[in-house]
């Protein structure tokens, strides 16, 4: 079994969350809505989950790193 460190769980992680249906309209919600409220609650909550997920894909790379070792 080859080992890389490339993150793709994460990646595929991110990648399920943001393109269903559920998802991209929560992301047009965050940004390109009309209405002013809706933007203002929808992106913190976006960049939250973003950050979240970035974390996760440096624990995974962190992890694949010390496994290569």
């Amino acid at each position: 079994m080859i080992l890389r460190r490339v993150p793709w769980i994460a990646l595929a992680l991110a990648a399920l969350l943001a393109l269903n249906p559920v998802g991209l309209d929560f992301l047009r919600g965050a940004f390109w809505s009309g209405e002013q409220l809706s933007r203002n609650i929808a992106q913190p909550i976006v960049f939250i989950v973003i950050a979240i997920l970035v974390a996760l894909a440096l624990i995974e790379m962190l992890v694949r790193y010390w496994r290569l070792r």
